[in-house]
């Protein structure tokens, strides 16, 4: 653990990534070892891919299949950021709202698990920001990215 932090210590960006309540050294040193360099990559999606997690539809020519995450990626990214989502959840208030709003939304409502693969997705994004732009964490802010639609009474 003393070897992990001082690692960590030498990237500047991982402080601000350790001052998200609920995100701890062992998933920033697991996400920074699985991915290495960000600056490589032109966009969080890149990311999400080497996760493994984008989506793939399972369909044919008259057969529309299921949606699913592709799992073609590096299964310890995912499995960190699986591990740490879920604890994020539970401390986390921005993140625990997020997931409320995912698995009750009116449209289209995700089960808990496809709603932490999401909120997996979206702290890849967060990361992304922090790690490349030098933005510092707002929750208020990622709260505010998510489109909903108006609601009518």
């Amino acid at each position: 653990m003393e070897e992990l932090e001082r690692l960590c210590r030498k990237i500047p960006e991982s402080r601000q990534m350790l001052a998200i309540k609920g995100i701890g050294l062992i998933t920033v040193g697991g996400f920074l070892a699985e991915t290495g360099d960000l600056r490589r990559f032109e966009s969080p999606r890149q990311i999400q891919k080497l996760a493994g997690l984008s989506l793939k539809e399972d369909s044919s020519g008259k057969h529309k299949g299921q949606t699913t995450i592709s799992k073609r990626g590096r299964s310890r990214l995912r499995a960190i950021l699986f591990i740490a989502v879920i604890p994020l959840i539970v401390t986390n208030a921005q993140f625990r709202v997020l997931h409320q709003y995912y698995t009750n939304r009116a449209v289209n409502p995700l089960r808990k698990k496809q709603s932490v693969i999401a909120i997996s997705c979206k702290l890849i994004r967060v990361f992304y920001a922090i790690l490349t732009k030098g933005a510092v964490y707002d929750g208020r802010k990622m709260l505010s990215d998510i489109h909903r639609p108006p609601q009518t009474a």
